[in-house]
């Protein structure tokens, strides 16, 4: 059997991760309960799989996780020896001396895909986060454009705890959202963020009771399909790219995006 986009449900459950389309909208699921959803080097592949195959319908992206946790991160269990069964350990071609800087550095950027694609101007992604979200599930979170927390849900970007960087994209989204000072005190201490806290931090557009986290997600999911697909996706691209732009070079960015738009409407009204 075949999810929709044409990936394979087998090899998506045994990296973790469970997808579902209807109509518009994907939710793409952790399903690692049993490990609070922690995820491998696997899940991340499988990530960035799901953003090259999803059919161009989609328009909506939800990212959950089954449970009572979005994600406790990393499995720890990469870092040991023998690594994840069905997975090559990077410790331990580290250790062998067969791993260089090239082949860590394209391991990495393979990972990394698994969250680049939330942030494409053709579509909106949307966390839906109780629990934990630790590490890396911080980081797959803050890749997505909105976050809605329930009231349970605890953040924390571990990774330097455990001797190593936030890697997978996760840096750039939380010194956008905080400033570079409170980003360094978040992820050098490696501090546990409530959602209250998160809330204030801009970390998360909406905090809801536990109980109402999926009707406010299925909420936030009907307004934003109420906007023109087209209309929106200029949009996110115009916004996205605000933070690196000048007063000036916005206002140009903003001149071509509405003059794009125009002409589009322009056409389908001369057809009818």
């Amino acid at each position: 059997m075949a999810e929709p986009g044409g990936i394979a449900e087998g090899d998506l459950e045994a990296a973790g991760l469970r997808l579902s389309v209807t109509g518009e909208v994907a939710t793409v699921s952790l399903v690692r309960p049993e490990r609070r959803n922690a995820m491998t080097g696997r899940t991340w592949e499988a990530l960035a799989h799901v953003g090259q195959t999803l059919s161009e319908s989609v328009r909506i992206v939800v990212v959950k996780g089954e449970g009572s946790s979005f994600s406790s991160g990393i499995d720890l269990n990469m870092f040991r020896p023998g690594g994840v069964e069905g997975e090559t350990s990077l410790m331990d071609r580290i250790a062998r001396g067969s791993a260089d800087d090239a082949e860590l550095d394209a391991v990495i950027a393979g990972y990394q895909e698994g969250f680049r694609w939330l942030r494409r101007p053709d579509i909106v992604t949307v966390a839906a986060v109780r629990g934990h979200a630790i590490g890396a599930g911080f980081q797959l979170a803050l890749s997505c454009d909105l976050r809605v927390l329930a009231d349970d849900a605890q953040l924390c970007m571990k990774e330097p705890a455990l001797g190593l960087v936030p890697d997978l994209t996760g840096t750039k989204p939380l010194v956008d959202l905080v400033g570079p000072n409170r980003a360094m005190e978040l992820c050098l201490t490696a501090r546990t963020v409530s959602a209250a806290e998160a809330r204030e931090l801009r970390l998360a557009e909406l905090v809801v009771e536990g109980a109402e986290l999926d009707a406010a997600v299925d909420d936030l999911v009907a307004a934003l399909l109420a906007v023109p697909r087209e209309a929106a996706s200029a949009t996110k691209e115009l916004l996205r790219g605000a933070p690196g732009r000048t007063l000036e070079e916005q206002a140009a960015a903003e001149r071509r995006a509405q003059a794009g738009r125009l002409t589009a409407m322009a056409a389908q009204a001369a057809r009818g």
